[in-house]
């Protein structure tokens, strides 16, 4: 399949790992390499096709609006969880009118990456099937990603199919982009709750995929982070 046309970048988070930077801007508004990490996100989904970004708002929502208000391409929509904030999978649920009937490219706002040829979005467009998957997951590895420090995430089966870490460490982190199929949000749950919910039903009903990707997967989780992501993209130009 082609890159799909509309995309959500979640943006409304508290930022709490990255203070005493996000005690006065959101996350998504803290320049790496000179631009906000949202328009990074939003750049690279403009790049692949896609003509409308969903974009939803709670911590400084005010601010992340006027910025966006800035850009001419793509077309922004807002979805405003001011009164709530319904974390990754409540704020996708209340974003699915916006976001028509189809696949939609999905990225949080703070995933950093340096392609090595085809881009991993248009990767992920193409090896997305949608009669076998409710969600195809771009992968990074644990070990030896810029900034990630974390036990990993998922394995990965031969066939791509994904299960969740058991024991101490998996293999594969989550990217923090992905294109998801409205199937997924079937009978979801009400109100606010994460994305791996719906990530562990999915994978339950083996339609969790994952594609590793291609390049170098940059994690901006704290402010020390900024400088080893900076360094990287340096390095890569």
């Amino acid at each position: 399949m082609i890159a799909p046309r509309r995309a959500m970048v979640l943006a409304a988070g508290l930022g709490t790992r990255m203070r005493p930077l996000t005690d006065a801007i959101p996350k998504p508004l803290v320049k790496v390499a000179g631009a906000a990490l949202i328009d990074h996100a939003l750049d690279r989904l403009l790049a692949v096709g896609v003509d409308t970004a969903v974009v939803n708002v709670h911590h400084f929502a005010d601010q992340i609006e006027r910025h966006l208000a800035l850009r001419k391409r793509p077309r922004i929509v807002v979805s405003d969880e001011r009164g709530l904030l319904l974390d990754t999978g409540g704020g996708v649920v209340k974003a699915l009118p916006l976001l028509g009937n189809g696949p939609f490219l999905h990225m949080n706002s703070d995933t950093l990456w340096i392609d090595s040829g085809t881009p991993n979005l248009l990767r992920l467009a193409q090896a997305f099937d949608p009669p076998a998957m409710d969600a195809l997951l771009l992968l990074a590895p644990a070990q030896g990603s810029i900034g990630y420090c974390g036990r990993g995430d998922f394995s990965r089966a031969a066939d791509g199919r994904l299960a969740a870490r058991v024991g101490d460490s998996a293999p594969f982190v989550y990217a923090g982009a992905a294109i998801l199929s409205p199937l997924l949000f079937e009978r979801a749950p009400e109100g606010q709750f994460s994305l791996t919910v719906l990530f562990a039903r999915a994978a339950a009903k083996g339609r969790l995929h994952g594609l590793p990707i291609e390049g170098t997967w940059m994690h901006v989780g704290t402010p020390d982070a900024i400088a080893l992501v900076e360094a990287a993209i340096t390095a890569a130009h």
